[in-house]
C-alpha cells in the first residue's frame, strides 16, 4: 500500500481560515480567529485524512520570477486587515514548536514549493494530499497519485471534480488559465475571452498552441480577433499560471514524517495564553489519532465560595445585623416572569463580601418545598438593605419588581449593566458574557435551573441559592473590576458620567414604562376588520390576475408564480428559491398588472401583522387598554434608547392608507396628548461644534435654516422651491451621505447632487472640515465622543476597506445623533424630577427628539411652558436650543 504525504498550502489554508471564521478575540483583545482554525485544522488530523508525512509549503516574502516576467502581476491585491498580519507570524511559529516540517525558498511561492514536492513525492512512489481549494493548483491534479483536499469542506478534488467545475481536465488547466486570466492575480490571459469561450476552445483544441496553430479555423470572428489581439499576453499569462516543479525536493523523507507525539501538546501553554482553551478541551475529549493526550489544566486554585440559604427569619436578621455600615451591597431578584407588569417575585439574593453571598427564598411553589421568609419579613429586610450602597445588573428590572411587589423604591448606587456599556457600547452587556470576559467564570445558566414551561417558583431551594447567591457574588466582583478599568484607562469622566446621568436615567425609564400609553381598542378592531376585508380583496385580484391560487405570503410558492408561471424577469435563483423582496418587486412593478397589488398586500399585511393585531391584543390585556413596553437603555451603540414588546420607536407617522396606527394612541379621558420636539436639535449641534459663522448667525437669528442653505446653494430667486433639497443635504451630511446616496435620494444624477454637496460647503466654509476633523480624530484614537464624553469605540485595526468607511459615517453619526441622545436625557431626567409623583401629568415615550406626555386639560398651557423652559435651557450651545410643541387627542395629530 502506498505511503502518503500531505502537503499543506499554509498561507492559503490561513487566509481562507481567517475569513471563514468570526473576528474571535483573546480576553486581551489580541485577535485569535486565524489561530482558532489553524489549530481546529490540526487537531482534526487522523480524523478528516489519515497521513504517514506532513509539509507546510509557505510564501517567502519579496518579488517572485513572476514579477521579472510581468510588472503587474499580484498588482492589485487589496491591503490584508491588521488582524490577519497580527496572526500569521504567530501560526507560521507555532508549525516548527508543534514539530512539523515547513518549506520555502526565496523567489518562488508556496504553489511553486507544493507543486515541486508533488512532483518529487510522486516520483518517490508516493500519494499525495494536497490541503488547498486554490484552483491554481487543479494543474496538479493527477487522479492516480495527486488530488486536492478541501478543509473546511471536507472533500477531495479530483480530476472528475475539475471536469464537473470547469469542462477542463486538470492537465489542460494551464491552457484554459491561459486564456481566461485571472483578476486576482491580475494575470491578462485575453482580454474578452470568457469562461465559456475558454472552455470550449481547449475541448476543441486542447492546448493554447494548438489553438494558435489552428486560429484559421475558428468560425466565430470575433473570438479569432480577440485571440490575435491577445497572443503575447496569452503566452505570458501560461508562463505566470504554470507552476515551478524544481524549486524543492524532499531528499530525506523521514523528516517529514507526522509527528508520533501529539503537536498540540506542545504549545497548550501557548493556547492558554491566547485563551483558547475549548481546543484543548476537544482535543482531550476526543483525541487527534495520537497516542499522547493533552493533560488536562491545572486549575487555579481560588478561596473556597459559599452560597448561604436564609430561609428563616432569625438567620435573616442575624446576617444584615451584622453587615458594616461602609459596605457596597450586591442586590438581584428572582421572579416568575420577565414581564414586570406580571412579574411575581420569588426571592432575592445579595452579598456585601469577597467569596460568600446569600439567597432568600419568599414564594418557592412545589410539592415538599422547605422554610421560607414571609412577604412582611422580606420587606422589612429590604427596607434595610435599602440604606446601603446597592449595585445591581440591570437595576430597572428590580426597581420595578420591588416597588410592585413591595412599594418599596430601591436606591441605586451603580448599574453594572450600564457601565459594561458606557465601557464599550458595541459589547453584549448581560451579565454571563462580561463574567466570562473578565474573570473566565462560566456562569450557572437560566436554562439549568428551570426547566422548559415552568418558572423559577419551581426550582427547588438548594439550586435556587446557588443560582441566585451567585448572580449577587459575581455582580459585585464585576463592579469592582469595572472601578479598576477605568482607573486603568483614565475614564474617571465616564464613570463621573454614569452616576451624575446614566443611573438617574434608569428611574425616568422605569416611570415611562409604568405609565404606559392608552389604546384605542374599539379603532383598532374596526381597523382589524377593515383590513382583513381589504387583504381579502387583494388576494382575490392578485388570484385572478395571475391565474392561479397560491400562498401569497410564501416566497417561495410566489417566486414560482411570478418568475415561472408568469415568466417575468428574475434576479438570481438560490438553494431556497427567488428573491421577491420589495427591492425585486419594485424593479418589475411595469412588467405585470399583479405586481402593483402584490406591493399593496405586503403594505396592507404587514401593517395588520406588525401593528394592528399585536397592538390590539396587548390593549385589551389589561382594563385600562393601556400598552407598556420596554425601553432598552443600552440597546444602541450612538446612546438612543430603543424599545422592545412592543417596540413604539417605529410605529408609522402614516401612509396613503385609511388606517393611520398613530391614530390609535390616545390620552386617557380629560387628558391631552402633548408632544414636544426638539427643532433641527442635531443641526445646532453641528453649528455648535463647527463654530460655523453662517450656521451659528443663522439660527442665533431664528432663521429657517433649510430656507437659508437653498438661498446659499440655489439663490434666493429658487431658494423656496428648493428647500426641500436643502433639507436633504442638511440632514444627509450628518448621516455620512455621499453624491451617490443623495442623488438617489433626491432622483437626480449623483454628478449633480455633487455639484449640491460642494456648494454647501463652499456656503458653509467650516462645516466640511470639521466633519473631517471628526473623522480623523475617529481613526486616530479608536473612538469618539458625544457632547457628555460618552464614548463609541471604533476598532479600525481589524476592519476591511468597506467597514472602515462605515466606521468613519458611523463615529459621525454618533456624534450628533449621540449628542443630541445626551441633551433629551438630562431634559428628561429633569422633567421627572420636577414632575415626580404628579398624577396631572406623564412622561409616556420619548421618540428620538421628541417626548409625548399624557397632561389633564386645564393644566396643559402651563406645564407646556414650563417643560418648554426645560428642555430650551438645558445646556448653553452657542446656538440657541428650541422646541416646537404639537397638542391633540391622539399621537397622529401631533404630526
Amino acid at each position: 500500500m502506498k505511503k502518503t504525504i500531505t502537503v499543506i498550502d499554509t498561507f492559503g489554508f490561513l487566509f481562507r481560515s481567517y475569513f471563514a471564521l468570526p473576528p474571535l478575540k483573546s480576553r486581551e483583545g489580541f485577535p485569535t480567529g486565524l489561530l482558532t482554525g489553524f489549530i481546529n485544522f490540526i487537531s482534526n488530523i487522523g480524523k478528516d485524512f489519515q497521513t504517514d508525512y506532513i509539509v507546510f509549503a509557505l510564501d517567502a516574502k519579496g518579488n517572485t520570477f513572476r514579477n521579472e516576467l510581468y510588472d503587474g502581476y499580484k498588482a492589485h491585491r487589496p491591503d490584508v486587515p491588521e488582524d490577519l498580519l497580527k496572526q500569521l507570524p504567530i501560526a507560521i511559529s507555532w508549525i516548527e514548536q508543534m514539530g512539523f516540517k515547513t518549506a520555502i525558498r526565496t523567489g518562488f511561492e508556496a504553489d511553486d514549493i507544493v507543486a515541486s514536492i508533488a512532483f518529487d513525492a510522486k516520483l518517490k512512489g508516493l500519494e499525495v494530499r494536497i490541503v488547498s481549494h486554490d484552483k491554481d493548483l487543479y494543474q496538479l491534479i493527477d487522479d492516480d497519485t495527486i488530488y486536492l483536499f478541501d478543509p473546511t469542506k471536507k472533500v477531495i478534488i479530483n480530476e472528475e471534480k475539475c471536469f464537473e467545475k470547469y469542462g477542463v481536465h486538470p492537465s489542460q488547466f494551464t491552457d484554459y488559465q491561459s486564456l481566461l486570466g485571472d483578476s486576482a492575480d491580475n494575470i491578462p490571459g485575453v482580454k474578452g475571452i470568457g469562461a465559456k469561450t475558454a472552455e470550449a476552445l481547449i475541448k476543441e483544441f486542447g492546448t493554447l498552441e494548438n489553438i494558435y496553430e489552428n486560429i484559421e479555423n475558428i468560425s466565430k470572428k470575433r473570438t479569432k480577433e480577440l485571440l490575435l489581439e491577445g497572443k503575447e499576453m496569452a503566452f505570458i499569462s501560461k508562463k505566470l499560471v504554470t507552476l515551478s516543479k524544481d524549486c524543492h525536493m524532499i531528499d530525506n523523507l523521514e523528516e517529514f514524517i507526522l509527528p508520533l507525539e501529539n503537536p498540540i501538546l506542545k504549545i497548550s501553554d501557548i493556547l492558554v495564553k491566547y485563551d483558547m482553551h475549548k481546543i484543548l478541551e476537544k482535543v482531550n475529549k476526543n483525541g487527534m489519532g495520537y497516542k499522547t493526550e493533552i493533560p488536562k489544566e491545572v486549575e487555579k486554585k481560588e478561596d473556597k465560595v459559599e452560597y448561604i440559604l436564609l430561609d428563616n427569619e432569625h438567620s435573616l436578621s442575624l446576617v444584615i445585623n451584622t453587615i458594616p455600615r461602609d459596605s457596597i451591597i450586591s442586590f438581584d431578584t428572582e421572579t416568575t416572569d420577565i414581564d414586570v407588569t406580571k412579574a411575581k417575585i420569588v426571592g432575592f439574593s445579595f452579598t456585601y463580601e469577597e467569596n460568600k453571598a446569600y439567597y432568600v427564598p419568599i414564594a418557592h411553589s412545589y410539592l415538599g418545598v422547605g422554610n421560607q421568609i414571609s412577604m412582611e419579613a422580606a420587606r422589612q429586610a429590604i427596607i434595610q438593605l435599602n440604606r446601603y450602597k446597592l449595585v445591581l445588573q440591570n437595576f430597572k428590572y428590580d426597581y420595578q419588581i420591588i416597588k410592585h411587589n413591595f412599594d418599596v423604591e430601591l436606591k441605586l448606587y451603580a448599574d453594572t449593566m450600564i457601565l459594561s456599556w458606557l465601557l464599550n457600547t458595541n459589547e453584549k452587556v448581560g451579565l454571563d458574557y462580561q463574567i466570562d470576559k473578565h474573570f473566565r467564570h462560566k456562569m450557572i445558566s437560566f436554562s439549568d435551573v428551570v426547566k422548559k414551561g415552568e418558572n423559577f417558583s419551581n426550582v427547588e431551594i438548594s439550586k435556587a441559592c446557588e443560582y441566585a447567591a451567585e448572580d449577587a457574588l459575581m455582580t459585585l466582583k464585576l463592579f469592582n473590576r469595572q472601578l479598576e478599568i477605568f482607573k486603568e484607562k483614565n475614564e474617571e469622566e465616564i464613570l463621573k458620567l454614569a452616576f451624575d446621568v446614566e443611573f438617574e436615567f434608569i428611574y425616568v425609564l422605569a416611570e415611562m414604562e409604568n405609565n404606559g400609553i392608552k389604546i384605542d381598542v374599539e379603532l383598532l378592531k374596526e381597523y382589524k376588520e377593515k383590513s382583513n376585508k381589504y387583504i381579502s380583496e387583494l388576494t382575490s385580484k392578485i388570484h385572478e390576475i395571475s391565474g392561479v391560487e397560491f400562498n401569497i405570503n410564501s416566497t417561495k410558492q410566489l417566486g414560482v408564480v411570478l418568475f415561472e408561471t408568469l415568466g417575468l424577469t428574475a434576479s438570481k435563483k438560490t438553494k431556497t428559491g427567488y428573491s421577491t423582496d420589495e427591492a425585486v418587486l419594485s424593479s418589475i412593478e411595469n412588467e405585470h398588472p399583479v405586481i402593483p397589488l402584490l406591493l399593496k398586500y405586503r403594505e396592507a399585511y404587514k401593517l395588520q401583522s406588525t401593528y394592528i393585531e399585536p397592538l390590539l391584543e396587548l390593549g385589551l390585556k389589561n382594563e385600562d387598554n393601556r400598552v407598556h413596553t420596554s425601553f432598552l437603555h443600552t440597546g444602541t451603540a450612538t446612546g438612543r434608547l430603543s424599545s422592545k414588546n412592543p417596540n413604539l420607536q417605529n410605529i408609522p407617522v402614516g401612509s396613503d392608507s385609511i388606517l393611520q396606527i398613530r391614530q390609535a394612541f390616545i390620552p386617557k379621558e380629560g387628558y391631552k396628548l402633548v408632544g414636544i420636539d426638539y427643532s433641527q436639535i442635531e443641526l445646532r449641534l453641528l453649528a455648535h461644534f463647527s463654530q460655523d459663522e453662517a450656521l451659528v448667525e443663522a439660527f442665533k437669528n431664528n432663521l429657517d435654516i433649510h430656507y437659508q442653505t437653498a438661498v446659499k446653494i440655489f439663490g434666493a430667486e429658487l431658494a423656496k422651491e428648493k428647500r426641500n433639497i436643502a433639507k436633504s443635504i442638511n440632514f444627509g451630511l450628518l448621516y455620512g451621505m455621499g453624491s451617490k446616496k443623495l442623488g438617489d435620494t433626491l432622483g437626480i444624477p449623483s454628478k449633480e447632487a455633487k455639484i449640491y454637496i460642494d456648494s454647501y460647503f463652499e456656503a458653509f466654509k467650516s462645516v466640511k472640515d470639521y466633519l473631517k476633523s471628526i473623522e480623523d480624530f475617529a481613526y486616530t484614537n479608536g473612538y469618539v465622543k458625544t457632547l457628555l464624553n460618552r464614548k463609541r469605540l471604533f476598532d479600525f485595526d481589524s476592519a476591511n476597506a468597506m467597514m472602515k468607511a462605515a466606521y468613519l459615517r458611523e463615529a459621525v453619526n454618533t456624534l450628533f445623533q449621540g449628542s443630541a441622545a445626551d441633551l433629551i436625557k438630562l431634559s428628561m431626567i429633569k422633567i421627572y424630577k420636577k414632575y415626580k409623583n404628579n398624577d396631572k401629568m406623564r412622561l409616556l415615550l420619548q421618540i428620538h427628539d421628541e417626548l409625548i406626555f399624557e397632561i389633564k386639560d386645564e393644566f396643559v398651557e402651563s406645564f407646556t411652558e414650563e417643560i418648554r423652559e426645560i428642555m430650551e435651557s438645558i445646556y448653553t450651545l452657542n446656538v440657541p436650543l428650541k422646541v416646537s410643541v404639537a397638542i391633540g387627542n391622539s399621537w397622529q395629530e401631533l404630526k
